[in-house]
């Protein structure tokens, strides 16, 4: 079998195409635009492997990625590709309708036109909106209506909802996934816990948000990984799964957890002005997925966190050469005589 997956080299996606070396014998192409968050050296050690090509275009130019599925014909879609941070689509929202709306439509309409067996879209649970913090007891289902934000919650929602479409009106094979917030190797030093860990070891100040009392359920990106996989090949056509990791905890506390993993001092902690429209509560219930497919997840944040931690001591020149913007130099290195 022939799997595209777009994004894969940003975090979430890199981390499903080694899960997927590791576990199938497939063939994988990844497919990645290679803009700030995607880091070809990321993949350096699949690559590799001959079972995975790289191909460097955007989801939403149409003509590129025709072209590329009448050469390839793959058989499964993966999507991963997708503009993420918050702070960054409160800035620029339409850099997010264009790639999360758009270059989904584009990469349905090919998988309408040359034929697949799944088309699998990798949203958010931020497509809910918000929880209250006084009420522990409620929990986003796969029927909890969408109630977005941001921009960027506003286009993951809107690409939803498209996908959600072209399975009714076109019989397209889809499925929908929506996660809470992954951790763990290869994410990107831009958020949260990546960032909080590198501030860190250099002794810099760990900005927190408002009071930090905002509550996000997170969930170690290998897990994740896996609940995608059981879906593209398990999963019933048309649903969404919901895949959380059932590790709630404040921004203060995950802050706090890193500066006793490295033995820091919370004097580095620094409260800035909160971000505009800040979501207060995330929480998942996974019952569907683990009903129907039989996953859960396996990392708690406490074993999660120090694996993670473990992994940011250990992979220095790899988040090195982001902070400094080598990381990009890699991509010409390795293609630009080819």
């Amino acid at each position: 079998m022939k799997i595209l997956v777009t994004g894969g080299a940003g975090f979430i996606g890199s981390n499903f195409i080694y899960h997927e070396l590791a576990q199938h014998n497939d063939n994988i192409i990844c497919l990645d635009l290679l803009t700030y968050a995607g880091n070809l050296s990321t993949l350096k050690d699949a690559l590799k492997d001959d079972r995975l090509q790289f191909v460097k275009g955007d989801i939403a130019d149409r003509k590129f990625i025709y072209n590329l599925f009448e050469q390839e014909k793959p058989d499964i879609v993966v999507n991963f590709a997708a503009e993420s941070h918050v702070d960054r689509s409160i800035e620029t929202p339409e850099i997010f309708l264009q790639t999360n709306i758009i270059g989904t439509s584009v990469l349905m309409d090919a998988c309408r036109k040359y034929g697949i067996k799944r088309y699998h879209q990798v949203s958010t649970d931020e497509v809910y909106g918000d929880l209250p913090l006084d009420r522990p007891d409620l929990f986003f289902t796969e029927e909890t209506p969408l109630h977005t934000s941001s921009p960027y919650s506003s286009s993951k929602a809107s690409a939803d909802l498209l996908v959600q479409s072209y399975h009714r009106t076109f019989n397209l094979p889809v499925t929908i996934s929506r996660c809470s917030n992954n951790y763990g190797p290869y994410h990107f030093p831009e958020k949260l816990i990546p960032l909080m860990i590198i501030n860190a070891l250099a002794d810099k100040k760990l900005p927190v948000y408002g009071t930090g009392e905002n509550v996000r359920d997170w969930l170690y990106v290998e897990d994740h990984c896996r609940a995608i996989d059981l879906i593209i090949r398990n999963g019933k056509v048309g649903e969404i799964y919901n895949v959380g990791g059932h590790n709630e905890k404040t921004n203060l506390d995950v802050v706090k957890t890193v500066l006793q993993e490295l033995g820091k001092s919370e004097d580095l902690i620094e409260f800035v002005a909160d971000r505009l429209g800040h979501d207060r509560r995330y929480a998942i219930d996974p019952a569907k997925i683990h009903n129907e497919l039989g996953w859960l997840p396996e990392t708690s944040f406490t074993v999660g966190i120090k694996k993670t931690v473990k992994w940011y001591l250990n992979n220095k020149d790899w988040w090195q050469q982001i902070v400094n913007g080598s990381y990009k130099d890699y991509y010409t290195k390795m293609y630009a005589h080819k």
